[in-house]
């Protein structure tokens, strides 16, 4: 949704954020769908040479991005991998349970996925027509 929404096609961008997964490498900390979503905010939004400046925006929408996710994961009791997934990412048989289970708690990762990039989606668009308005 974000490269989408950005107008781009990087593959390279998505092997930067595949260690992501787990909650940074498999460590349970902070979730990747939301690290993932800033890393599209950033990746339009940031500086890429030390003499630029960021664009407001990185910071304002990265912010939206990470309260929302907050009030989404409000019923799993954090942002944090191992509050939503609850799963040990080092013991094979609770991944392999995470996967192959239809009624794991892989089903909220994924709505938790497809709601946060429908909302990044949603200011990413406001903050193009936002831009837009001020050129005109």
């Amino acid at each position: 949704m974000g490269q989408e929404k950005l107008g781009i096609e990087d593959p390279d961008m998505i092997r930067a954020v595949g260690a992501y997964g787990g909650g940074i490498a498999s460590t349970g900390r902070t979730c990747g769908i939301l690290l993932g979503a800033i890393a599209a905010v950033s990746a339009r939004y940031s500086k890429s040479r030390p003499d630029e400046k960021d664009d407001s925006n990185m910071w304002r929408l990265s912010f939206k991005l990470s309260k929302t996710f907050e009030k989404m994961c409000e019923p799993y009791g954090g942002t944090d991998c191992k509050d939503i997934a609850r799963v040990e990412w080092r013991d094979k048989d609770q991944v392999k349970t995470f996967y192959g289970q239809p009624d794991s708690r892989r089903q909220i990762c994924t709505k938790l996925t497809g709601d946060l990039a429908a909302y990044l989606g949603e200011i990413l668009e406001a903050a193009e027509a936002e831009a837009a308005e001020r050129k005109a």
